[in-house]
């Protein structure tokens, strides 16, 4: 089982040595490449205000967060949710650092995000190298991989690790592409469990001309650059 949890934080700034703190976590859970319905998602009271430019951003007033749990009233069933999991997180310096500092206000003799979990994945640096040179922010993804549905007139924790979700699927091969070669799986098996039925039967073979042959290739060619997963037709051995 492929058990990952897409996390996004909201904080009080950009300086935890300033200190700022996490005011929410959002957390989605995606086993095999399919949403679960699994989520967490949590308010923190930072016990400070938070910087005008973040506040813009988030929406999260002092008034709000004033009755909310701290952090450390929440930890544990936080690391319960995320452990052993893979991470995927866009900038997880930025998010695994704020974390990490809040566990180490707790206490110094706690171990670190990154000790709780299987691996923690950058979900940045893999848009880095697939789309090198151009501007890879959540909000340029969203819109170069066409991900709608959402309204994300603020950010939010939850919502934008939804919304990473999505892009992530996208970019790494598509939710539906993955859904679509299990069918083609699973019809191969059953046409060879039945092969054996129909050997006796006199079946007309109709060959390709070279052009119909060269369209096809190039129709596979353009869904293996969109997807980023070869067709299984395009394989010399089938």
């Amino acid at each position: 089982m492929n058990r990952q949890i897409i996390l996004d934080t909201e904080t009080t700034g950009l300086d935890r040595k300033s200190g700022h703190r996490v005011i929410e976590i959002g957390c989605v859970e995606i086993v095999n490449r399919k949403y679960t319905g699994n989520e967490y998602h949590v308010y923190l009271n930072p016990e400070r205000e938070s910087d005008p430019g973040a506040l813009e951003v988030h929406g999260l007033t002092t008034e709000f967060l004033s009755d909310k749990p701290k952090f450390e009233e929440i930890y544990q069933e936080f690391i319960d949710f995320i452990k052993d999991s893979e991470l995927l997180i866009h900038n997880a310096e930025f998010d695994i650092g704020f974390l990490n500092h809040e566990i180490k206000l707790m206490s110094k003799n706690l171990t670190t995000i990154d000790k709780h979990v299987s691996l923690i994945t950058d979900t940045l640096q893999i848009a880095r190298e697939k789309h090198p040179g151009q501007r890879n922010s959540l909000d340029a993804l969203v819109n170069r991989y066409e991900v709608g549905g959402y309204d994300r007139e603020l950010h939010g924790a939850l919502l934008d690790s939804k919304i990473l979700g999505d892009v992530y699927l996208a970019m790494t091969g598509g939710q539906s592409a993955l859904d679509f070669t299990n069918q083609i799986e699973d019809q191969n098996k059953l046409s060879k469990e039945t092969s054996s039925e129909h050997m006796d039967l006199n079946l007309k073979v109709v060959s390709l001309s070279e052009q119909e042959e060269q369209t096809h290739l190039e129709y596979l060619q353009r869904m293996q650059e969109e997807t980023g997963v070869e067709p299984v037709w395009h394989s010399k051995d089938t």
